[in-house]
C-alpha cells in the first residue's frame, strides 16, 4: 500500500522537529507555520516544552499562532498544569501571542506568583494581554505582591506589566512605597518613575529609587 505524499511529508516534518540540528528544527517549524495543518499542533506544543534553543522556541510559538485558536488554546491551557517549567512558560508565552481571552481564567494567581522566574514573567506578560475590562485592578493587586522579586530582568518585566495596566496602578504602587521591605519600596518607586517618564530607563529609575529609600531610612533614624 502506497502512503499518500501528503502523509509522507507530514511524517517528515514531525520527525524534523526532533532533528539534532537546531537549524533543521528552525526550518521545519517555519515550514509548518507557513502551511498550517491541524496534525502538527500536538507536536508543536510538545516540542515547545523541551526545545533548548530560544529562537527555535519562538518559531514554534509563531507556528502555533498560525493555526486557528480553536485548535490550540485549550491544549495550551492544559500545558499550564505541567510540572515542567518550560512547558508552563512557553505555553503562557504562546497564549499571550495568540491573544484569545478565553484563556484568561487559566492565568491563575499560582502562575502569577510561580516560584520559577521565567514562568512568572511569562504569566505577567500574558495576563496584561488577556485581562478583561474591569479586572485590571485585581490583577494589579496580585502583581504588586511580586514587587522586589528577583534580579533586574525580572523586576523590569514586572514593572512593564504593571505599567501596561496604566494609571490605575498608582494606588497600588503608592501603598507599596510604605512596605517594610526596602526592595519592595525601591521597586515600587522605580515603577512609578517609569510610568511618569518611560524614557528614564529602568537602571536610572531603580538606582534613584534606592537612594530615595535610603534617604528615607536615614531621616527616620535621625
Amino acid at each position: 500500500m502506497t502512503v499518500p505524499e501528503k502523509d509522507t511529508n507530514t511524517m517528515r516534518a514531525l520527525q524534523g522537529l526532533e532533528n539534532s540540528s537546531s537549524s533543521v528544527r528552525l526550518r521545519v517549524a517555519l515550514a509548518v507555520g507557513t502551511t498550517p495543518d491541524p496534525r502538527f499542533v500536538d507536536k508543536l506544543i510538545e516540542r515547545c516544552a523541551i526545545e533548548p534553543e530560544f529562537y527555535v522556541r519562538e518559531m514554534l510559538t509563531w507556528a502555533l499562532t498560525r493555526h486557528p485558536s480553536s485548535m490550540t488554546v485549550e491544549k495550551l491551557i492544559d500545558e499550564l498544569r505541567s510540572e515542567r517549567t518550560q512547558a508552563r512558560s512557553q505555553a503562557l508565552h504562546t497564549l499571550s501571542k495568540i491573544g484569545d481571552r478565553r484563556a484568561w481564567p487559566a492565568i491563575t494567581r499560582a502562575l502569577l506568583t510561580d516560584a520559577d522566574d521565567e514562568v512568572a514573567r511569562s504569566a505577567w506578560r500574558a495576563a496584561v494581554v488577556l485581562v478583561p475590562d474591569g479586572a485590571e485592578p485585581e490583577l494589579a493587586g496580585v502583581l504588586s505582591t511580586q514587587l522586589g522579586r528577583g534580579k533586574r530582568e525580572t523586576q523590569l518585566s514586572l514593572s512593564r506589566a504593571l505599567i501596561a495596566l496604566g494609571e490605575l496602578i498608582m494606588p497600588t504602587l503608592r501603598a507599596a512605597t510604605t512596605n517594610l521591605d526596602p526592595l519592595v519600596r525601591a521597586h515600587a518607586i522605580a515603577t512609578e518613575r517609569l510610568l511618569r517618564d518611560p524614557d528614564a530607563g529602568f537602571e536610572f529609575a531603580i538606582e534613584e529609587a534606592k537612594r530615595v529609600v535610603a534617604l528615607g531610612r536615614t531621616n527616620e533614624e535621625g
